[in-house]
């Protein structure tokens, strides 16, 4: 079964809902929060309109027509201010391997690389994922200008769980599985996120979103049960928090600089503009 997000997306369409509740978790950051980021990216066109204006005209006289066009007045650049950093980090040392594979897109060789600590239980990653990710891929990831990386930062056991998930292969939850079943599960999880992270009966949401990413009864306990793998997504944690000052999520580790908390298609823009 092919784990693209557009056929999770469909199969979730017809899935077993489960009724959406608020999600208000601690598990993200409230400062430096970007306002803006709040809403999805929105893309507004304004139409300009042409006003003709045909003189009168009398018999025996040569018409004159005159069409004057109105131009509406061109749109101001808008000025987005780069982030402020909340301190520095040692990039070489972030890039070492870790407890588990890294979970990368974009080259290897990019000129910036972005590495992402984020819980999949926070509301303020799930703003980012949804809001702001899918747009910073396409300008920059698919270009080749940046490298992503995705790393976990679990602040309760729901959220390891589904990190665990994320790692897992559903057919055979023993093999790990790669960036190309990773990021579409975590960004269906994302969309998803008030179906199951506040659900009453967490394991019960969980399996219902597994099962639509091809998880059976089965797998879905076989990969919950692994012990090393919850012990090493801990230790991902663990290693953000005492190596690189992480937190709160998500932080930004870009380049040498860490940044706290959820940003915008435009902020993240400007960012990454600046280091290029």
């Amino acid at each position: 079964m092919s784990l693209s997000e557009m056929s999770l997306m469909k199969r979730l369409a017809t899935g077993v809902a489960v009724a959406a509740l608020a999600v208000t978790l601690a598990a993200c950051s409230d400062e430096k929060k970007e306002e803006t980021a709040k809403a999805p990216e929105t893309s507004q066109t304004t139409t300009g309109e042409s006003a003709s204006s045909t003189p009168a005209t009398s018999s025996g006289t040569t018409t004159t027509t005159t069409t004057e066009t109105a131009q509406a007045p061109a749109a101001e650049a808008k000025s987005v201010d780069v982030p402020t950093a909340d301190g520095d980090v040692d990039m070489a040392e972030v890039m070492k391997e870790g407890a588990l594979p890294e979970m990368a897109l974009g080259e290897a060789n990019a000129p910036v690389t972005i590495v992402e600590y984020m819980s999949t239980t926070c509301p303020h990653c799930a703003a980012f994922h949804n809001n702001t990710f899918d747009a910073i891929k396409a300008k920059y990831v698919d270009s080749g200008k940046v490298r992503f990386v995705m790393r976990e930062f679990p602040f309760d056991p729901r959220a390891a769980a589904a990190f665990m998930l994320a790692r897992c292969k559903p057919q055979n939850p023993a093999e790990p599985s790669d960036a190309s079943q990773y990021f579409p599960m975590i960004s269906m999880l994302m969309k998803q996120q008030e179906t199951w992270a506040a659900a009453q009966d967490g394991r019960e949401a969980l399996l219902q979103m597994s099962k639509l990413a091809g998880f059976t009864q089965e797998s879905f306990q076989a990969c919950l049960t692994n012990q090393k793998l919850l012990d090493d997504v801990n230790a991902v944690r663990e290693r953000g928090a005492k190596e690189f000052g992480v937190a709160a999520t998500p932080t930004f580790l870009i380049n040498g600089k860490r940044y706290s908390g959820d940003m915008s298609v435009d902020t993240m823009s400007a960012l990454i503009d600046s280091m290029l």
